[in-house]
């Protein structure tokens, strides 16, 4: 996909789903994991497909000596994700009154997935960076989870208004994790998927391999 796509475009939700039963499992042993998000789901978000978990542990392994991957939040419950939808949704209605409902939508869009088709949902998307030997972040731009009002449309992956340091460091994420199969949302530099129906949409898969789900009580 050479042009920017959003989740909301048309598109991507007439993408269809044949859902390959893979489970959602904890990748708190294979992987360096920040717990920013706890709070919010509760550690739902340690969870991610096998075999998206397969591809970032196959990046990884791209990364040069001494970096790895930081990774902050792969599953999202559904209730979760249409709560964050609309809060943004909502505090874009206030500073644009004036805007439609489909351009909130759109708007919306470029920072949190609507909730029928989110990924992260799905168990098929991660938000990470990159870390040091001694798990310090690297550089990338901006902090994560930045939305486009607040960091001036730099949190965009091929944003112009980023040191060309933070510019270095968003290539050598993307080329590892590109490498391993997965796709980014090229709104956030941070957000990457495999299996999803946006990531089927830019491969030209057929269908999505997985669909939203519930995370099942262990």
């Amino acid at each position: 996909m050479s042009e920017l796509i959003l989740m909301s475009d048309p598109r991507v939700a007439a993408v269809p789903v044949v859902e390959n039963g893979e489970p959602l499992v904890d990748v708190r042993e294979l992987l360096l994991v920040d717990d920013r998000k706890h709070k919010d789901s509760h550690g739902a978000e340690i969870h991610l497909r096998r075999g998206v978990l397969d591809r970032l542990l196959a990046a990884q392994a791209l990364l040069p000596d001494g970096l790895g991957l930081l990774f902050v939040e792969g599953y999202r419950p559904p209730a979760l994700q249409r709560h964050y939808f609309e809060r943004y949704a909502d505090e874009l209605r206030s500073a644009h009154p004036d805007w439609s409902a489909d351009r909130i939508r759109t708007a919306a869009s470029r920072y949190v997935s609507p909730p029928e088709i989110a990924p992260h949902s799905a168990g098929a998307a991660v938000d990470l960076t990159l870390v040091d030997a001694d798990g310090r972040e690297l550089d990338l731009g901006t902090a994560m989870n930045a939305s486009p009002e607040r960091s001036d449309g730099a949190c965009y992956t091929d944003a112009a208004n980023i040191t060309d340091e933070a510019r270095a460091n968003r290539a050598l994420l993307g080329s590892a994790l590109m490498a391993a199969g997965l796709v980014n949302y090229p709104t956030e530099w941070w957000h990457w998927s495999y299996g999803d129906r946006y990531w089927a949409l830019a491969v030209g898969a057929p269908a999505a391999l997985y669909g939203p789900r519930e995370l099942e009580s262990s």
